[in-house]
Formats: C-alpha cells, structure tokens, sequence
C-alpha cells in the first residue's frame, strides 16, 4: 500500500508521457506521425486505462479506511522563503482520479472511430492527453500555488480543442471567447492565491484554513481584506465552471470535436471549478457572507441556464446549457454547506452527461453523410426525427441519459438532485422553489430534445417549398452551403430517375405531396413552414447505427447512469442508515445530515416533491413535441383562435429569451465590446490629438522659427543694414506719432 501511494505521481505522468512524443512528432515530423495514428491511438487509450486501474486502487484504499497521504519535494528554499511541490492523496481527490480518467477512458475508445476521418487525428490525441494530464495534476494538487499552474494548463488545453478546427471562424472566435472569458476569473484567482500567502505565509490547504480562522477570532486581519481574497478565491470556479455573469463561453465551447465537449462537461474543465471550492470549502465556509453568494450565483445560474436551454435548436447547446443548469445545482449546494450532496452530483451528472454528449455525437457522425459536415444542420434537431428506428443502441442509452439528468428513479441523478432539493428547502423557501422548478424544466427539456431527436418521422427528408418550388439544399465538406430551386414536376422527374419506376409512381408522389400540403394548410396559420417529401420512403436517406468502437462507451457510461447512484442511497436497518458515500468524507462536512430521513417510508415522501414536478414537464414536452406522422388524416387542432394567440405570444416570448441567451450576450456586446471599442477609440483619439499634438505643435512652430531666422541670418552686409535702416525708421515714425519728449539734461 506504501508503494503505492509512493507512486501516485504516475497517474497524470502516463497521459503526459503519450501528449509529448505525439505534440512532437506532429510539429517535427508530420508524416511519420500521422502513418502511426492509429498506434498512437492504442497507446494513449492503454495508457490511460493503466491510470484508471492505478486510480481504482488508490479509490479502494481511501474508502476502506486507508490513511490521508502527502508527499512534497522542495522546488524553491531560501531563508525566508520555500516552495515545495508534491501531491495529496485523500477521499476526494481518489473520487476525482477516478471519475477523470474513467471518463477520459471512454472519450478515447469513442474518439478513435469518431475522428478517424480527420487529418489532424494524431494532433487531436495529443491535445487530449495533455487535457487529461493537466486535469489529474490539478486534481493531486497539495497546494494553491500547484492548482494555479495546471489550472492554467487546463485551460490551454481548452482553448486548443475548441478552436481544435480553427480554420472555421465560429471555432476560432469561440476558444478566443473561453480564453478571454476564463482569463478574467484567472486573474481574480491569483490574485486571491497572492493575499492568501500574504496574510498566512503559506499556500498549504491545512495551513490556509487553520491561519485563516486564528486570524478571524482574535482580527489580526481586517476582515474587509479577508472576504475580498475569498471572494477573488472564488471568481476562478466562477469562470472555469460557467457561472453567472462568466457563463458565456459554455455553449460557444461546443465548436470543438463532441468528444472534447464530453470531457469538458463531464468530467475535466467545468469539474475543476467545483472541485477547487471542495477542495478549499473551510475557507470559504469561514465567511457566511462568501457562502451566502455562492449560494445566490449557484441558485441563478441552475434556473437561468434551464430557460436558456427550452428553445435550442442544436442538440449540443441544448446540452450545454443543461451542463451550465447543474454547475448552477452543484454550486447552490455547496454554498448552503451540503458538501457531500454537491459532490454526489458532480460524480452522477459526469457519467449522465458523458453519456448525453457521446449520444448525441453518435446522432451527429450519422446525420453528417446525409447533410453535410456542417453544425447548423448536423446538429440541428429541426432536421431530425425518428432516429430511435435507425439507431436504437444510441436512441435507448441517449433515453437513460435523459431520464437520469431529468430526476427519474431509479437513475443516477435522481439520487443527488433529490437531496439537493430538500436541503434548499430546510435551508431557505427560496432556494427551495429555485430547485424545484428549475428540476421541472430540466425534465421539459431533455424530453424535449430526445422527442425531436429520435421520436416521430425522420424530417431531413422533408425539404422547404414555397409557392409550388421546392429549395434544395446541399452542403460541401466544409458546410459552404448551395441551393436550386426546381419545379414540382422536376421533383417528379428526379423520383423517376432515381427509384427507376414508371409514371404512375409520380402521380402517387403527387398525390402524397397534396395529402401533405392539406394537412399544412391548416398549420400555416401558427407560423409553421409548408414541407413536402422529396422522394418516395423507399428511396430515402436514412443514417445508420455507429460503429461499434462508439457503441462501447455508450453501453458502458449508461450502466453508470443505471447503478452509480447508489452509493449516496441509504439503507435502513431497524433505525440505522447506513450510507457509502457518507463513508468518504468527514462528518464535519455534512450539515444536513441530522435532517435526512430515518427510513425508507420518509425516503419516499421527501422524494415525491422533486419526482412530481419532473412528470408536468415531461408531459408539456410531449403534449407540444410529441410525434407527428405527416401522411395521418387524423390530426385535429382546436378553433379557439384567442387561446391560440395567448399560448403562441407566450411561447414567443419564452422562446425569444432561450434563442437570444436571456440577451446576457447582446448587452455584453453592447456594454463590454462595443464599450471597450469606443474607449479605444477615444483614447487613439486623445493620444493622437493632445499627447502627441502638444509636442508636435511645438516641433512645427521650432521648424518656422528656425526657417525665418535662416532666411534673416544669410550673410549678406547689404540685408543687415536694410534690417537696421528700417527699424530705425519704425521707431522714428512711432516716436514722432506719439510726441514723445525728450527730457533736457
């Protein structure tokens, strides 16, 4: 067991170790690298796996009782100063080693077949590695000083797998935003990691708490100072895990490849952020006041990123906005002291998120043969539909997935956002009914997003038409788009040529078409688009199952969704509970544990509170995205035109708020960009006019000065006494002009 711990290091050293050669030989030597793709492919995905076992170890050690370990190596000493790196092996970081690296496992078995069509695949492997190393040097991190550098680390990797395809501007112009973003909640970060050592002398987490609450009883500190380093403290989990006001660089995040958006949200950078408050949560529980804000930011940004979520037209926003939502969970109950709970979803929102976004990619590298390599259509659900027919493996575990992140027993998230949504009720009415809302929305949404997605007909084989053309629309590898218009009746020549069938199929085309456009004309009032089929059913295009390579990964993160719940799940025996996840953490850490229920009667009924609110949203979805089959003569929609027009302003109104972001982003542009801008300009303005005119003007007025006295100076005898003759007589007239006389000696 000594050895073991002795060795710890080797977790985030064996990524490293595959990120190095492949960076490397990329840069140097291109060919030879990218003949050995898939070589490399094996060993980062074998490496990691050895990581995984090497966590799991540790992870058994630390619950069954093993001692807390720390190993420091002195990087720095002097007579007033040293510095030592090292790392910590306790119950939270052994919960973090695993859950980075079983989720990194998968993301690599799913990429190797996801990005197997890329040029830049080994490129990507080595951005990936270098990802999960980071993450895992942070999560062993024994000090604030460690955690800043591979916090940074972190976030170079992200900016290099967002904008991973840079030669799209949308790529490009997101990592820029998740950089420019995350560095403003960095700075504050570091600034708040320099007061620490200034009023403690340390950057020990042990140290930190122990200085800082001797300093607060006896105010050897002002207090003013304290809560302002807390609070800097606190603006880098803000930015790194997408709270409000720093949120706005999530969904823009999901530019890059799905399986780094996987990672992001599961299990590295967005965990980061609630990791470092666990990990320093004494200094922050120090302070009510710092508490108190986190649980106001959290309780904002869970119900602000679930109404942005309602409208999303692409599948991986929708997804995004989800991941913003649940940070928001996490963060709430860490600031209402429910360490343990926040934690708790952080393990079953990783591996249900993984799963949601791994989904959704398999979606995505089968909608892309049929409408191009382009996101606003391979990622669009409008284009999609009844994709559970064609992929059933994706369909289902896509379903466990929303089930679990929409609070459906018996899965994963059910178990941890139940307890968080009565800890918020015993700890403020307030928080209560945040929660318990926000959970019915989250509910309508994910249900929404898996009924257009993989319920009803599959609606890429339905194209726009307006006024008897019909606009096709193809796109190129690299999404350019293009479009002809043609005649119904060359729709009808193209069916012909395409299924090889003879003039009757067309008039049966024909006729379904004019079955289609009736059923339509009913709709066209409500402001939806006419559509007609292009081709007969059986000569459609319809995707097909990934491969197996993808669908691995997918089975084995839905079993996690279906089981790892139940290590925060209590059992009873007689009036004893007993609880795993209880067992990981110190009991000073658990403030609401004297109000969890005593058995499983009172288990039941606290959950029917937050199971209730889950099943109104789950049959909104479905009662406004329920399944249409477009050639049914059976569809009817009611007459009264008033609650028509209430229900559709309100639908405007809610859906104008979702697709434009909560305009969160329009006044960022307005106040921050275009304010940043008009600054600039100015102060280009100021510079050019004041700071350089002033010295200028001096120069130009020097420069004709010196001129005229060149012109006065030229050596002639004959220009002096000119000169002298006319001033003599100047003065002569000025004195006869004003008789002045002269007085007698």
């Amino acid at each position: 067991m000594e050895f073991l711990y002795k060795y710890a290091w080797i977790v985030p050293f064996l990524p490293f170790s595959a990120s190095v050669p492949i960076i490397l030989g990329s840069l140097f030597f291109p060919g030879a690298t990218k003949s050995l793709r898939r070589t490399w492919a094996l060993i980062s995905i074998f490496l990691l796996s050895v990581a995984m076992f090497l966590s799991f170890n540790l992870f058994l050690q630390q619950i069954t009782g093993g001692p807390i370990h720390r190993y420091f190596w002195s990087w720095i000493i002097n007579k007033k100063f040293s510095l030592e790196l090292g790392y910590l092996i306790d119950p939270l970081t052994s919960i973090m080693l695993v859950l980075v690296t079983t989720v990194g496992t998968m993301v690599m078995i799913y990429s190797d077949n996801y990005m197997s069509h890329d040029k830049a695949y080994a490129r990507f492997f080595g951005y990936l590695n270098f990802f999960n190393a980071s993450m895992l040097g942070l999560v062993i991190s024994p000090n604030l000083l460690q955690i800043y550098i591979f916090w940074e680390l972190v976030g170079m990797c992200s900016y290099l797998l967002i904008g991973f395809w840079f030669m799209r501007p949308s790529a490009a112009n997101a990592c820029q935003k998740a950089f420019i973003t995350n560095r403003v909640g960095d700075f504050g970060l570091l600034l708040g990691i320099l007061g620490f050592y200034w009023v403690t002398g340390s950057f020990e987490f042990q140290y930190l708490s122990e200085k800082l609450n001797e300093l607060i009883a006896v105010d050897g500190v002002g207090s003013f100072f304290v809560t302002s380093c807390i609070f800097l403290l606190f603006s880098g989990p803000v930015a790194k895990s997408a709270q409000f006001p720093l949120h706005v660089w999530l969904p823009d995040a999901m530019e890059g490849p799905t399986p780094i958006s996987a990672l992001i949200h599961a299990a590295t950078m967005v965990a980061a952020g609630i990791f470092l408050v666990a990990r320093v949560f004494p200094l922050f529980r120090a302070l009510p006041s710092i508490m108190n804000l986190i649980s106001w930011i959290g309780g904002i940004t869970a119900l602000l990123g679930a109404t942005m979520a309602l409208a999303q037209k692409d599948l991986k926003r929708g997804l995004a906005y989800s991941t913003m939502s649940q940070l928001g969970y996490m963060m709430l109950a860490l600031g209402i002291d429910s360490y343990q709970i926040a934690l708790f979803h952080l393990i079953t929102h990783a591996y249900s998120k993984a799963l949601l976004f791994l989904g959704s990619g398999s979606v995505i590298h089968s909608m892309e043969p049929i409408v191009g390599y382009c996101p606003g259509k391979s990622q669009n659900m409008a284009l999609m539909g009844g994709l559970r027919k064609y992929m059933p493996i994706t369909g289902i575990t896509f379903f466990w997935g929303t089930l679990s992140l929409s609070g459906i027993p018996p899965f994963a998230c059910f178990w941890s956002k139940d307890q968080i949504v009565g800890d918020s009720k015993l700890y403020s009415p307030i928080f209560g009914w945040i929660t318990w809302f926000t959970a019915g929305l989250t509910a309508f949404y994910m249900f929404r997003m898996y009924l257009l997605t993989f319920e009803g007909d599959f609606r890429i084989n339905l194209v726009n038409s307006y006024n008897n053309h019909i606009i096709l629309y193809s796109t190129s590898m690299w999404g350019e788009e293009e479009s002809r218009t043609f005649s119904k009746a060359r729709v009808d020549s193209m069916s012909n040529q395409i299924t090889g069938r003879n003039n009757s199929f067309s008039k049966q085309a024909f006729q379904i078409s004019n079955k289609i456009e009736g059923f339509f004309k009913k709709k066209k009032n409500r402001g939806l688009v006419v559509t007609y089929p292009l081709f007969y059913k059986e000569s459609f295009v319809y995707p097909k199952e990934s491969s197996k390579a993808m669908l691995l990964p997918l089975v084995i993160l839905g079993i996690f969704t279906l089981f790892v719940g139940l290590i925060g799940v209590p059992f009873f025996r007689g009036r004893m509970s007993y609880e795993i996840l209880s067992q990981w953490f110190t009991s000073s850490m658990n403030h609401f544990d004297e109000n969890h229920p005593d058995n499983w009667s009172e288990s039941f009924t606290d959950a029917i509170p937050s199971v209730g609110i889950a099943f109104p949203g789950i049959l909104m979805a479905y009662f406004l995205y329920r399944p249409v089959h477009f050639l049914s003569q059976d569809v009817h929609y009611g007459t009264n035109s008033k609650i028509r027009i209430i229900s559709d302003q309100s639908i405007n109104v809610i859906y104008n708020w979702s697709y434009h972001r909560a305009y969160i982003d329009r006044y960022y542009d307005i106040i921050l960009t275009r304010g940043v801008r008009k600054l600039a300009e100015t102060s280009y303005s100021f510079d050019q006019w004041a700071i350089d005119g002033i010295p200028n003007g001096v120069a130009i007025l020097a420069l004709f000065v010196g001129e005229g006295m060149r012109y006065l100076g030229g050596g002639r005898i004959s220009s002096y006494i000119f000169v002298s003759l006319f001033c003599i007589l100047i003065s002569i007239l000025i004195v006869l002009i004003t008789n002045i006389s002269i007085p007698s000696i």
